[in-house]
């Protein structure tokens, strides 16, 4: 591995900030959890031609609460642990569990988006009729469930690149010689 101490130099000076931004991030996925997670909980309505609708009704909401759950403890424990230097010494670790979770949401912003557009528009192939017309109130507050876990997500795909920067930052750039440029190039 090739060392540059000016570069090297300049990453020292970009740490702290990187670490106060990842740090913020963190904890902005917490409250941003944690009111999806409530938000969809407390989700419910009833309509004298339809009965009761709560979110466990709909298993996609229940998963959607269960990635939010998630995601509020793990990022709340990784911000103590990115605080508190040797708990977790290894960038690998926050690597692959900020992948995890990024994937994870991506699942769940998917799941929550098809329920949304399923009860706004129906599914007349299959029978199924919109319900936002019976259930207004209900489909508002998905509505507001969803741009939470979206901005969540947003959070998490950041910190996904954040950690991924981390983790690759200690390895050099392969280099290549310009001699084995042009070979490649006939």
């Amino acid at each position: 591995m090739r060392t540059n101490t000016g570069d090297s130099a300049s990453r020292k000076n970009q740490l702290p900030m990187l670490k106060f931004f990842d740090s913020s991030l963190r904890l902005c996925v917490v409250p941003l959890s944690v009111a999806t997670l409530w938000v969809t909980v407390t989700n419910k309505q009833d309509s004298s031609s339809y009965g009761m609708l709560k979110y466990s009704n709909i298993l996609g909401l229940k998963y959607m609460v269960f990635v939010s759950a998630l995601s509020a403890g793990y990022a709340l424990v990784a911000a103590v642990c990115s605080c508190v230097r040797y708990l977790v010494s290894k960038p690998w670790i926050f690597f692959v569990s900020d992948q995890i979770l990024a994937y994870l949401m991506v699942t769940s912003v998917s799941v929550a988006m098809e329920i949304y557009y399923l009860s706004y528009n129906g599914a007349k192939e299959v029978s199924w009729s919109e319900a936002c017309g019976s259930y207004g109130r209900f489909c508002s507050k998905m509505k507001l469930a969803l741009i939470l876990d979206i901005l969540t997500f947003c959070c998490m795909l950041v910190l996904a690149v954040i950690s991924a920067s981390r983790a690759f930052s200690v390895f050099d750039p392969p280099s290549v010689n310009s001699k084995e440029v042009e070979e490649n190039k006939a």
